[in-house]
């Protein structure tokens, strides 16, 4: 829609708002209720002599009078002749005593106001104004008379990007070398459907993309049409959900409507399970807005017929709470799995976001890559930028190691706060909470190794102890996940054994390590007590709409078992950090007293700093 045709809609809109203000304030003032007195009160007036002066205006039939008690009476003449014999020798015989008064000329009004005319006078500007506004509205819009497209509130204004010179193609898509290849085809049918259509092949109507955020669904999705040079529209789930009952059902006909006329082409739903969860789950009933909006969703990507060459690609990163009936062939036919990238990945995004970023010659992009398993794309972006920032401000023209390091700290663990005051026994605290952390975890030899210790506030906490994985893991084993409740519980530990009493400090620690006990019981069946079983429900959050009426799978005796469990193993994790840092008091006070000092040790350092005295005892980890 052109600017000149928008600005004779947003008139049009204007127009019939103020007609519709306009009939509203005439009409109250026409059918107000009127006090004047009645014609009977008038004639008593005269008749009592109680008048003590008046005067006419013939041209409106209003007579106000002066009361010999001082109040003034307003009387408007009926739309008959309002004076009649009754009143009218009252009226001579006030105008023969007061002779200077103003007197009564003609004792039948000039006007005698119909009621029709008083209808057209109410009525008659309100209507005229509603008819202009109603043809200024079919002008611009021949839509004007379905209910469903009034004033243009269903119009999706979706943004149609046509490929220009700054095109996105599968060389800006790094680290998702499978799924660039599970994509190829999509471009092949939309560059040439005719091979396809030869061997009768069906090109998938939709994919879901499917991963956590930040790994570059959306990026991906642009790469395909960048690659088949086609049309996209990108739209995100939550612009089909209005207020408006039918608004959102009807939006997706709109855009589909678009789409076909611009074939082939790309629609490209961001966030899809804000208007795609399950039907039924409303806790106010099944029938509303977005389950109206996702069943129109469904009839237009089934309603396409084979190879008409308009693609939907859709992402999220909650694909189980998605409707099934979005899943089934004919809709979304294929999945692909957006996941966290690998080293090599890893280095090539590296790669990509460092495009027009000066790099200083002591960076080295693999060693990055090893020091960030676990990063997105995103995230990998956000450390190279928050480098740049770091550089602007210190005045250098280039990013160095130390900067990118640094970055990945902040991005991890957040800002430096040097300025939050500390007393100096918090400040003790912290040393040796973190100095807990950071050698039992330096004990407990299936733990990522200590990249950095910390007393300085970063964030929301008042120090920190960050490893970071030497390698990309896919599988968590038992012993592993032990040891790590163990160093959730060494900060706790440290406090009770130097100050004699626990803080607060260590409630993220005890979040995250009844987190990992609780999944060993109910989720991984690591409990001898309690087996290889799956307990509650099948997915890590709870889903209310659809979770709320299910009954949970195991009685209360088999809770109590559970928590039994949970609470075994912490308290065994418990024990054991205590043992550890028992036996090793003498690396706990030599840590503390550095952080004290120095406020902050890297991993090589605290490395050298823990391997000094050969002669201390070591802890073999975890005993099975």
């Amino acid at each position: 829609m052109d600017n000149k045709k928008r600005w004779k809609e947003f008139l049009a809109y204007i127009t019939v708002l103020l007609a519709l203000a306009a009939a509203a304030l005439i009409g109250f003032k026409t059918f107000k209720k009127d006090n004047t007195p009645k014609y009977s009160a008038i004639v008593s007036y005269f008749k009592d002599n109680k008048v003590k002066e008046y005067s006419m205006d013939l041209g409106n039939g209003e007579m106000r009078i002066t009361l010999t008690d001082g109040n003034v009476v307003t009387y408007t003449a009926p739309n008959v002749t309002w004076i009649r014999d009754d009143i009218k020798p009252y009226v001579e015989s006030y105008n023969n005593l007061h002779a200077d008064a103003n007197m009564v000329q003609d004792l039948i009004p000039a006007k005698n106001v119909t009621w029709l005319i008083s209808l057209i006078s109410g009525f008659g500007g309100p209507i005229l104004l509603l008819l202009l506004g109603y043809y200024f509205l079919k002008k611009s819009s021949s839509d004007f008379m379905d209910g469903n497209k009034f004033f243009g509130f269903n119009n999706m204004k979706v943004k149609n990007i046509e490929q220009d010179k700054r095109l996105t193609s599968f060389k800006d898509v790094a680290g998702a070398d499978e799924e660039k290849e599970d994509m190829a085809d999509i471009v092949e049918f939309l560059k040439d459907p005719k091979k396809f259509d030869d061997l009768g092949a069906r090109i998938p109507k939709g994919v879901l993309l499917v991963g956590p955020p930040g790994t570059g669904k959306t990026l991906l999705a642009r790469a395909v049409a960048g690659e088949a040079d086609v049309p996209f529209y990108p739209i995100s789930g939550s612009d089909f959900v209005e207020m408006y009952v039918g608004m959102g059902a009807s939006r997706v006909r709109d855009l589909f409507n678009q789409a076909k006329k611009t074939a082939p082409c790309i629609i490209f739903i961001d966030e899809i399970d804000a208007v795609g969860r399950q039907r039924g789950t409303g806790l106010g009933g099944g029938h509303d807005e977005r389950e109206q909006t996702l069943n129109q969703l469904l009839v237009e990507m089934d309603g396409f017929g084979n190879n008409t060459r308009i693609i939907v690609i859709a992402a999220t990163n909650r694909p189980d709470v998605l409707d099934p009936a979005l899943m089934r062939p004919g809709r979304f036919d294929r999945q692909v799995v957006v996941n966290y990238p690998d080293i090599k990945g890893r280095e090539d995004i590296l790669k990509v976001h460092s495009r027009g970023k000066p790099l200083a010659p002591d960076v080295d992009l693999n060693v990055i890559a090893k020091s960030t398993a676990g990063f997105t794309g995103a995230d990998l972006e956000n450390v190279l930028n928050e480098a740049a920032l770091m550089a602007v401000k210190q005045g250098i023209r280039a990013l160095t190691m130390k900067l990118i390091e640094e970055a990945t700290i902040k991005v991890v663990v957040g800002t430096e706060k040097r300025s939050r005051v500390m007393t100096e026994k918090e400040k003790r605290l912290t040393a040796y909470h973190e100095s807990g952390h950071a050698v039992v975890t330096y004990f407990c030899k299936t733990q990522d190794p200590v990249h950095q210790v910390s007393i300085i506030p970063r964030g929301m906490a008042g120090g920190y102890t960050m490893s970071l994985p030497s390698d990309d893991k896919q599988y968590r084993w038992k012993k592993e996940m032990k040891e790590s409740i163990i160093v959730c519980m060494g900060g706790r530990v440290a406090e009770d054994i130097i100050v004699g009493d626990i803080s607060t400090g260590a409630s993220q620690d005890i979040k995250e390590a009844t987190k990992i006990a609780s999944s060993m019981v109910t989720k991984y069946g690591m409990s001898d007590i309690m087996g290889p079983i799956r307990y509650g429900s099948e997915n890590d959050e709870v889903f209310i709409g659809r979770d709320m009426g299910h009954v949970k799978n195991y009685s209360d005796s088999t809770a109590t078992k559970i928590d039994d469990e949970i609470y075994k193993l912490l308290n065994e994790a418990q024990a054991k950090a205590k043992q550890i840092l028992t036996d090793n008091i003498d690396k706990l006070h030599k840590l503390a007293n550095y952080l004290l000092e120095h406020e902050k040790i890297d991993g090589a350092e605290f490395k050298k700093l823990m391997e000094e005295d050969d002669a201390l005892p070591e802890s073999d980890g975890v005993q099975e």
